[in-house]
Formats: C-alpha cells, sequence, structure tokens
C-alpha cells in the first residue's frame, strides 16, 4: 500500500506519532508518580513535551509536587485557542491545595511551534507565583512547549524569592 502524501508529514504516519508521544507520555507519568523525582529542567520537560507537545489548542498544565519533587499528579487545568489560554490563579490554588502539594512546575504549549514566552506568558506567572507565596508554594518552572521549550527557571524569568 503506498501513502500519499498529503502534508510535510503522512498522515497515517501522523496518527501513530501522535499515539505512541501518548504513550510513551503515559509511560513516563508511571514512571514519575511518587517513585522518581523531578531532579532536572530537562527531566521535567522531556515529560512535559510529549504530553503538551502534538495539541493544535494551547493547553496549560501543572506538575504538583511532594517535599522531595516526586510526582503526585499531573492535570491539564485549562483549554484555549490556538494563540491563548485563559488561566485563573484561584483554580490553580484550589487545585495545588486539592493535592496538598509542596510546589509546581506550570507548563503550556504553543502550537505555533514558536516557544518564545510571550509577555502573557510572563505576567501569568508572576500572577502566579505572588498568588501562591501566599500559601508557600513556589513555582520550580514554567516550561513554555513548542517546536523546542524554554525554561523560565533556565533564564532567569522567575521571582523565586517573592516577599509578600
Amino acid at each position: 500500500m503506498a501513502l500519499v502524501k498529503t502534508e510535510p508529514y503522512e498522515s497515517n504516519f501522523k496518527l501513530l506519532e501522535d499515539k505512541i508521544l501518548e504513550r510513551a507520555a503515559e509511560i513516563m507519568q508511571q514512571r514519575y508518580m511518587r517513585r522518581g523525582a523531578i531532579h532536572s529542567p530537562s527531566t521535567a520537560t522531556d515529560f512535559l513535551k510529549a504530553k503538551l507537545g502534538a495539541y493544535e489548542k494551547e493547553v496549560f498544565a501543572v506538575l504538583y509536587l511532594d517535599g522531595q519533587n516526586r510526582v503526585i499528579e499531573y492535570e491539564e487545568l485549562f483549554f484555549g485557542t490556538i494563540n491563548s489560554a485563559s488561566v485563573y490563579p484561584r483554580e490553580v490554588i484550589k487545585s495545588v491545595l486539592n493535592r496538598n502539594a509542596a510546589s509546581i512546575i506550570i507548563a503550556h504549549n504553543h502550537p505555533s511551534g514558536d516557544p518564545t514566552p510571550s509577555q502573557a506568558d510572563k505576567l501569568i506567572t508572576n500572577k502566579l507565583e505572588k498568588a501562591l507565596s501566599l500559601i508557600d508554594v513556589p513555582i520550580l518552572d514554567h516550561i513554555v512547549i513548542g517546536e523546542s521549550c524554554v525554561s523560565f527557571a533556565h533564564e532567569g524569568l522567575l521571582n523565586i524569592d517573592i516577599v509578600n
């Protein structure tokens, strides 16, 4: 059976790739759920890229971590359009408290493929940092997923020492 090329990726291969990435993300999630700690941005980035990389709309997700940086849970919290997602700090705080998380890593994808953080990305990160600081839960990183990934922590974009 010959495949007809319809896009840069052949459609049957694109579906297969998406299923493979989805399964890889499930395996990684099982591996890190309370068994493995997130010790580096690359560990979190690999996991989050597998989870968020295939979406055609923006998705905002949270990795809830315990005191040893072990994954309590991964949750896709907000779903948006092709170029934005509304994020509500109140809902993030509620979900953090419900899971008794000691810290979190937040992430979202840029369906355009360009992982450069927008001004809106920086503003919501700062707003979340301030809100979560009131309950002593730090954001360890905000990772933007595109064709590559950008780590706010690596780029020095987090305000780790927010004072109330």
